[in-house]
């Protein structure tokens, strides 16, 4: 039945009022209605869709609950390159940027805009005559995912403009701090480890399938970026704060803290302030981006292939705190690497509270004379994994000792070992418990086998009851499914499909499963190297040391590694257990008869545009030609992208024909 007209208008008043609220509240922060009458407006509005679904749009703002449909995540190719911005790190790169800037201007007068660094998610937001239609990360810069339906989600992205507007605002998506501790709070309540960081959980939020959960999560936005797409107007842009407030007539987010200023000292001045600031701030920032202000000067001054000259991030230093090391623990990773952790007393140091950090190696420990119950200084690499910096040796203690590596596996009590050369120490049980652990989530992984529902959790549960024993008893799992489906905290929807996941995964290609078998060396590109030579898993099984090794880009300790790795009963018995379920162990036959590129190797470096690079490998494969990683005399092809650095230097001094893709393209075709 169509909607009448008092329905019609009564859309129209409540779409207003919630977008209006949603302004108030996540923009301009000074709500104006209470949680109440937001939430019955929103329940009157979805009662009216409900009955007239013809009457609701894609920019509702009912629409910001989120669907359960899943998102494939297509790819966006970006009009205009999101290109990232030089680093500096002290005042005085701050003056080589602005001598810099001078000399390019010849002597014009120019100013700059201050803006805070955030550190959260680079997004593009595209509007067609108003409305909000596409929405994509930054991903490489050329192209990055469609995450619509996820930004959507929040209310601070108006889904429609009061103009009619075609223009493509860009910004940085993050969590405010309250936001971000009552998410970890909510994780600890449930017995889940608590997020690392805001940035790292913004960047996993924005990547979930389940958009009604994005919505949960209630992340924010600032936007720093006008483009118009259409040409006129696009020219007739004058300064980038200009741009800036016409974004905020636009309701658009915009952060308070940016400021024109008309020298560099007054930039200096400003970094000085914020950095001082940066502690008090609702949310996480690591610096201060400075721009020209003009866009004239902008054009003029240009870019160069990673980023524009006209910009520059300062970034502040990492923050730093000293705390005391209880204990030097060690884990154990799924190949049986030993990595010594620092246990240290909690303190709370850029956004989250630090109890573990990483000591690298044994050799590590011994450089910096780390010992038990020394006082430690801390800091954040890049202020996202914590790592002991060095010791605060004023306050040691006179009983210290230096730490000693055990020469026992701290799970299983098996020998360690530390091969010639290496600076690890390896468990020399491969039935080591943590090691079985580990396998399972590597062999579950998006890149190796990609069973979904399986995360480290579970599987940890499913060792504990007994279900598994190794990787092998994962295609087991449906035996079992109604004692799966009557474990506590586990739904019959969960178990399904997680055991319809492992049946999809037997269809995974023959590479992916020599990847996932865990092969010390072996990684995603070795595997496929190997899949492709070899064909099928006896050929690889029979081969010699000497046969793998004299594969193009397999050397020595890959060769090894492979050729030992089959002469293990126990990896042999998991083969055979993983044929008879049904897994890949031999390449397709391919239908192709297209050899173009027999003989020929190509080795492929900087962003392309309409291919991955995995994805172009592969098809070079598929045409009978090789793909390397590295550059050398017997290099037929460099195919190069933008951004393309070192490799495609090391070709020009080589002499190696450089191609782009439009020539790569007519020697296929």
């Amino acid at each position: 039945m169509p909607a009448d007209k008092k329905n019609i208008d009564k859309v129209k008043k409540l779409t207003n009022e919630l977008l209006d609220a949603d302004y108030k509240y996540y923009v301009l922060a000074k709500p104006d209605i209470d949680d109440y009458t937001y939430d019955m407006k929103m329940k009157e509005l979805l009662s009216i869709e409900a009955e007239f679904p013809d009457l609701k749009s894609p920019n509702s703002p009912t629409q910001r609950v989120g669907s359960d449909l899943s998102n494939d995540f297509p790819s966006v190719i970006h009009t205009v390159p999101m290109l990232s911005l030089a680093n500096s790190y002290d005042e005085n790169d701050l003056n080589e940027f602005d001598k810099k800037i001078n000399n390019l201007l010849k002597g014009e007068k120019y100013r700059y805009v201050c803006e805070l660094k955030f550190d959260g998610i680079a997004v593009s937001l595209v509007y067609k005559n108003g409305l909000f239609v596409e929405g994509a990360t930054r991903g490489d810069g050329i192209r990055g995912d469609n995450i619509t339906a996820n930004l959507k989600t929040i209310r601070a992205i108006p889904l429609q403009l009061e103009k009619q507007k075609d223009i493509e605002v860009r910004g940085e998506v993050f969590f405010m701090l309250k936001e971000f501790y009552r998410i970890n709070d909510e994780q600890e309540a449930e017995g889940k480890p608590r997020y690392a960081n805001p940035r790292n959980t913004a960047a996993g939020s924005l990547k979930l399938k389940d958009s009604r959960e994005v919505s949960s999560r209630k992340l924010n936005m600032f936007c720093y970026f006008l483009r118009y797409i259409n040409d006129a107007e696009q020219k007739k842009q004058i300064s980038h704060s200009q741009n800036l407030e016409v974004l905020k007539a636009l309701k658009f987010p915009i952060n308070n803290f940016t400021k024109v200023v008309y020298n560099i000292e007054e930039v200096k001045d400003f970094c000085r302030k914020i950095e001082l600031e940066r502690d008090n701030l609702p949310y996480e920032i690591d610096g201060v981006v400075v721009k020209l202000d003009s866009i004239a000067q902008q054009e003029k001054v240009g870019s160069i292939a990673k980023s524009p000259r006209w910009a520059i991030a300062y970034k502040f230093k990492a923050k730093q705190a000293v705390t005391k090391l209880k204990s030097i623990t060690l884990q154990v990773g799924r190949i049986g690497t030993i990595t010594p952790v620092a246990e240290l007393e909690p303190v709370f140091l850029a956004g989250s509270t630090i109890s573990r950090a990483t000591l690298h190696n044994s050799d590590e420990i011994e450089r910096k004379d780390i010992r038990e119950g020394d006082y430690v200084k801390i800091e954040k690499g890049g202020d996202v994994i914590p790592k002991v910096v060095e010791v605060v040796k004023q306050k040691r203690s006179k009983n210290s000792k230096p730490f000693k590596m055990p020469n026992k596996c701290p799970v299983c009590k098996h020998p360690l070992q530390r091969p010639e050369g290496e600076a690890n120490y390896y468990c020399t049980n491969s039935l080591c418990a943590a090691q079985v652990q580990g396998r399972m989530e590597h062999f579950v992984a998006r890149t190796a086998m990609d069973i979904e529902g399986l995360g480290f959790q579970i599987i940890e549960k499913f060792i504990g009851l007994g279900y598994l024993k190794d990787v092998t008893d994962i295609y087991r799992l449906a035996e079992k499914e109604d004692e799966l489906k009557s474990l506590e905290g586990f739904g019959n929807k969960s178990i399904e499909n997680i055991l319809s996941s492992v049946e999809r995964s037997k269809k995974r290609p023959f590479e992916k499963v020599l990847f996932a078998i865990g092969i010390r060396h072996v990684g995603e590109r070795t595997a496929r190297i190997l899949a492709k030579y070899f064909k099928n898993i006896e050929s690889i099984k029979n081969a010699s040391q000497d046969e793998i090794q004299d594969i193009y880009e397999i050397g020595p300790r890959i060769a090894e590694s492979v050729y030992n790795f089959f002469k293990v009963k126990s990896n042999m018995q998991m083969i055979d257990k993983l044929r008879k379920a049904g897994l890949q162990f031999e390449m397709e036959k391919s239908t192709t008869v297209l050899n173009k590129l027999e003989g020929l190797t190509f080795v492929v470096t900087g962003t392309l545009l309409k291919y991955k690079r995995e994805e172009v490998e592969e098809l070079i494969e598929s045409l009978g030609g090789k793909a390397s990683s590295s550059v050398s005399k017997k290099t037929s092809y460099v195919l190069a992208g933008a951004e393309a650095g070192s490799k495609l230097k090391k070709a020009e001094s080589l002499g190696v024909k450089v191609i782009d893709e439009e020539e790569f393209e007519k020697m296929i075709k």
